[in-house]
């Protein structure tokens, strides 16, 4: 069986799929309508956030039994044409688990200590001393989403000696406390939280969590960090809460719409901006895209199908 890679993916991945005996093909630089034709041949395909796996895309491929995003997010393809395909989708939730929460923390700390404007500053050869931050000792950091990465933000924000509550409709109190997290309900975590920390898919149910009822829960002192998913918080809403003093600041690795270009965030100087890098170590790149090519080895010649996100929608081919 075929395997067609159109973005790129690491060495270590596609010698896992041709030693289970898979024909791997590698065309980074397919268009679209090149895409369409040629996916005609293969009984999966695997992506990272470049491809657009799109209805069109899906429609027309005849053979295809499994799309493997090496990464976590899957924006970028049509989950309800692969459904009606009969197409199984999958991702790589647990290789970028590490980068995902140490950037979250790095962004943590650059923000309170303020970083982000210091390090301009001397660049341009100005000596500023009276940048005033905030230490982590001691602050409570309230986090939602307690899955893989917030539970390894909990464990590090633990070390360094902060108080960790958290929230997560799938998680019990008993599950959160092994971890060392006070389960509490959003409203007492927007509430008594210095810092919050957003662990969460983009979902209905997600979506705009952060918004101006939301913000005027919280502390004057209280500092947002999201390195999720763009669409949890409403920009507009913040933005008029970090303009006003409302709270304290924010760090954003990702935004409603991506590239970030055009936003009156980035007038604001309360406010710590990365490019969606959460997952950009060299480790997590290597990690998922090992992850998804022994998912797509498993779903080919198994039949069977690690971390699929719609088998109960699937209609069968």
């Amino acid at each position: 069986m075929k395997v067609l890679i159109s973005d790129k993916l690491e060495k270590e991945a596609v010698d896992i799929l041709k030693s289970k005996g898979l024909e791997v093909d590698i065309n980074t630089e397919l268009t679209p309508e090149q895409l369409k034709e040629k996916i005609k041949d293969y009984e999966a395909l695997i992506v990272r956030s470049k491809t657009k796996a799109t209805k069109e895309i899906i429609d027309a491929a005849n053979k295809l039994k499994a799309i493997g995003r090496a990464g976590v997010g899957v924006d970028n393809i049509d989950i309800p044409a692969a459904s009606a395909k009969g197409v199984v989708v999958m991702n790589a939730p647990s290789g970028n688990t590490i980068s995902a929460a140490e950037h979250a923390f790095a962004l943590m700390f650059t923000l309170s200590k303020n970083i982000h404007c210091a390090h301009p500053m001397l660049k341009n050869k100005k000596w500023e001393k009276k940048l005033l931050g905030v230490e982590l000792f001691g602050k409570t950091i309230g986090i939602i989403g307690l899955g893989r990465v917030g539970s390894h933000m909990a464990k590090m924000a633990k070390g360094i000696g902060m108080n960790v509550i958290g929230y997560d409709p799938l998680m019990t109190k008993e599950k959160a406390k092994k971890i060392g997290v006070k389960f509490v309900d959003l409203d007492e975590l927007f509430r008594t939280s210095d810092f919050i920390s957003l662990h969460v898919p983009r979902t209905p149910e997600t979506k705009n969590m952060i918004n101006e009822n939301t913000l005027n829960k919280m502390k004057k002192n209280a500092r947002i960090i999201n390195c999720a998913r763009g669409g949890v918080v409403d920009e507009k809403a913040l933005y008029n809460a970090l303009k006003s003093g409302r709270i304290a600041g924010a760090a954003l690795d990702v935004f409603e719409q991506e590239p970030l270009i055009d936003s009156p965030l980035l007038e604001l100087d309360n406010v710590v901006f990365t490019p969606h890098l959460g997952a950009s170590t060299s480790e997590a790149q290597i990690n998922v895209a090992i992850e998804i090519a022994n998912s797509i080895a498993s779903a080919l010649n198994e039949g069977k199908f690690p971390n699929a996100l719609n088998l109960s929608q699937l209609v069968k081919k």
